[in-house]
């Protein structure tokens, strides 16, 4: 009977996915398998911080169900090589002490960010290749060979008693890739002959008809970009993690008798270990260093930078601002951008460009890039392979989402059997169903420096007070018992108004103050944060009244004897 009563339990039980971020925005992907005691951990990626989000360096996420159920997690086995996959492993790794999974240059790069953190010799980590398998508590995963714009990226199979699980990580379907072999399509479909309970595929390029052009068309295009600026300085911003982009330029500059000189810390910081890991092939004397690039005339040289992206620190908007302390554009240098701006970055791309255009640049900013994700033929192609019965679009905004959904449909998955989830929601799936049955805490953790969560909504509302409308300080000093008014009140102001050329209102100001105070000792008044909130009231309306401002007030009393 007991027995009996075993089995029934464990034929009802159903596998949780669980995704604690990178759903409705670009970034952040993390996402929890859940069965009985077990969970395993795919991906584990920061986003970059919105406009808003003033000061804060990175946003993470927020791992409060892991840390509940530590005991069952088993591990974090990752894709591939990115920031919005890998980034928040250093700041994850301190609530979350898991063993990490991941392929050899994805690992290499793991291992550069936990020995920045002083965590490489606490963690347990594991090189898997692809067509390997490991056993993670009541789950095998199997990683499978994929194409995106990073090497050694990988697709998962992730078996559990209660159907297999395909997660198709951030891909493409490439049939020349710069490095490597090409996807493996064959075992996407022998998978698919065994019974996909679902499919979890990235949806970034779902709006995209066709398909997504090979890496290598990108190096006829810098063959033909070098062959026709043979007299000039050709400097070529792209992303830091794309190591197959970063190839074809090295060929091109070997090709035309040029060096390569790298700039920007994360541009150095990949290229190094993707080059100590084999990844890389670079000519004898072709990579020089920065300081080097004196020596050579302007049209024997090619400086690989970061900043394609229109980010104010990296290196080519510095060097567009006229920021840079070892470059400066010269009139006749030929710019390229190898990347497309992501969403949102648009007016930072444009503004460097107008920049660069200023200083007599050459700026190139069509035809040298290609996706790194797979476009809609791409997608239909493994919906067709792996043959899942459900599908749980990942990777993208809700619209991305929103359109893979549709392609699902039109591949013949019943409406029902498609699941646009959000952050946090559990899925709950086995043969016979799936449903949304609740949801666990998520959110977005914000890394500050080397605070990380210490600034929440209030301190960022804070600081948008402060960036419109600025800051007045009342001083006021007060006789220690009689709480008579010794000195003051004083006006300090920043970012409000100019002091110099509003004395009239900023000696009205102290009037209203002095207003406030009065009133508190008429009324006998003598708790300080009833005071603080009348000088707040009485200065705000007024401050209001003359400017329709609303500056944030801050009330400061001090008591001598």
């Amino acid at each position: 009977m007991e027995v009996q009563c075993r089995l029934k339990k464990v034929q009802e039980m159903k596998l949780k996915i669980i995704p604690i971020g990178g759903l409705g925005l670009i970034g952040m992907n993390m996402t929890a398998f859940e069965y009985n005691e077990s969970i395993v951990v795919v991906d584990c990626g920061l986003a970059f911080p919105e406009d808003d989000m003033l000061g804060i360096d990175l946003v993470i996420p927020d791992i409060t169900y892991l840390k509940e159920n530590i005991d069952k997690v088993k591990g974090i086995v990752f894709t591939h090589g990115h920031e919005d996959h890998i980034g928040a492993v250093p700041y994850i790794l301190k609530d979350l002490p898991v063993p990490l999974y991941a392929t050899k240059l994805t690992m290499g790069l793991l291992d550069r960010k936990l020995t920045e953190h002083g965590l490489l010799k606490t963690t347990k980590r594991k090189i898997v290749r692809p067509g390997q398998s490991i056993n993670l508590g009541e789950f095998r995963i199997e990683f499978i060979k994929t194409n995106h714009s990073i090497a050694d990226a990988v697709a998962l199979a992730i078996y559990s008693p209660a159907g297999i699980i395909v997660h198709t990580g951030d891909f493409k379907v490439d049939y020349t890739p710069v490095f490597g072999d090409a996807i493996d399509l064959q075992r996407f479909a022998e998978i698919g002959r065994k019974g996909v309970l679902a499919l979890m595929c990235d949806s970034t390029n779902a709006e995209r008809a066709g398909f997504t052009a090979s890496e290598r068309t990108v190096g006829r295009t810098f063959d033909n970009i070098f062959s026709e600026h043979k007299n000039t300085r050709i400097i070529i911003a792209t992303f830091a993690s794309n190591v197959d982009r970063v190839q074809q330029i090295i060929n091109s500059a070997y090709k035309y008798g040029r060096k390569v000189v790298v700039e920007g810390r994360s541009m150095v910081n990949v290229i190094s270990t993707a080059s100590e890991l084999g990844y890389l092939d670079i000519p004898e004397n072709t990579l020089i260093d920065l300081e080097q690039m004196k020596n050579y005339p302007d049209e024997q040289m090619v400086l690989i930078t970061t900043g394609s992206q229109g980010e104010s620190m990296a290196a080519l908007s510095r060097m567009a601002a006229n920021m840079h302390k070892k470059v400066v554009i010269k009139p006749g240098d030929t710019v390229i951008f190898s990347s497309n701006p992501i969403p949102g970055n648009e007016k930072a791309v444009s503004k460097v460009i107008n920049e660069l255009s200023m200083k007599g640049a050459d700026v190139i900013f069509q035809d040298a890039h290609v996706s790194g994700h797979a476009c809609q033929e791409e997608i239909k192609l493994i919906y067709s392979l792996v043959r899942p019965k459900y599908a749980i679009p990942v990777h993208g905004e809700y619209r991305h989402l929103k359109a893979q959904a549709t392609l699902a449909q039109k591949l013949g998955i019943p409406s029902k059997n498609i699941y646009i989830l959000k952050t946090g929601d559990v899925l709950e799936l086995d043969e016979e169903s799936a449903n949304v049955t609740g949801s666990v805490q998520t959110g977005s953790i914000l890394v500050d420096g080397l605070g990380v969560g210490d600034v929440g909504n209030i301190v960022l509302r804070d600081r948008q007070h402060l960036a419109e409308d600025g800051i007045v300080i009342a001083v006021v000093t007060l006789e220690r018992y009689s709480n008579q008014i010794l000195a003051g009140p004083d006006i300090v102001s920043r970012g409000f108004v100019y002091v110099r050329e509003a004395e009239d209102l900023m000696e009205e100001a102290r009037d209203v103050v002095q207003d406030a105070m009065n009133s508190c000792i008429s009324h006998r008044v003598t708790d300080w944060n009833r005071m603080k909130n009348l000088i707040r009231d009485y200065l705000g309306d007024f401050l209001w009244k003359r400017t329709k401002r609303r500056p944030m007030i801050l009330p400061i009393i001090m008591e001598v004897e």
